[in-house]
Parts: structure tokens; sequence; C-alpha cells
């Protein structure tokens, strides 16, 4: 759990990091240490650069519902990984009959 100096500090630097503003060095380092000790300020971090990377994202849009589910990710070259268009495509591809997927049971 994040103490309140901690969160508060964190969400600081993921505001900026989603609206594009400068962020210093030393900061982003502070921020990715402590992501990678706790699962919360990773979750937060993604969710900013998702959101940096997607500056057209709407609020109540397909990209805003898959960024608050933590789902997808955005790779080093600030590419997204997976993206989804319609609800019918996300029911499509958690229903692919793959029996090497990861999803299937033994």
């Amino acid at each position: 759990m994040l103490s309140t100096q901690y969160r508060l500090r964190l969400e600081f630097i993921c505001s900026r990091i989603a609206a594009g503003a400068p962020v210093e060095l030393a900061e982003m380092v502070w921020a990715d240490k402590l992501a990678a000790a706790n699962r919360s300020a990773a979750t937060m971090l993604r969710q900013a650069r998702r959101q940096s990377a997607n500056p057209e994202m709407a609020p109540g849009g397909m990209d805003d519902f898959l960024n608050r589910l933590d789902i997808g990710s955005v790779g080093g070259d600030g590419q997204s990984v997976r993206r989804f268009e319609t609800p019918d495509q996300i029911a499509d591809y958690f229903r692919r009959d793959d029996s090497a997927d990861w999803r299937q049971r033994d």
C-alpha cells in the first residue's frame, strides 16, 4: 500500500506524463523504482503512459475503457501493442479457439 505522500507525488508525476508535460529525470527514476516495488504504482504509471501515447483518448471511449481496466500496454517505441475498435473485437479476442492459448485448460 502506498503512503499518502507517495501516492500524491506519483499522481502529480503521472498527471504530467499523461498531459505530455516535461518530467525531471530524478522524478522518473523515483516513479520507476516505486512501480517496480508496488503494483498500484505500476498500474498508475502504465495508465499515464498509455494516455500520453494516445492524447485523443476520449473519456468514456473504448481506449479510455481499456486503459482504466489496465488492458494492453505501450511498447518501448510508444506504439500500442493491441487496439480494439469495438466491444465485439474484445469478445472475439477472448473467444479464440487456439489449443496453444494460455487461457485454455488442460
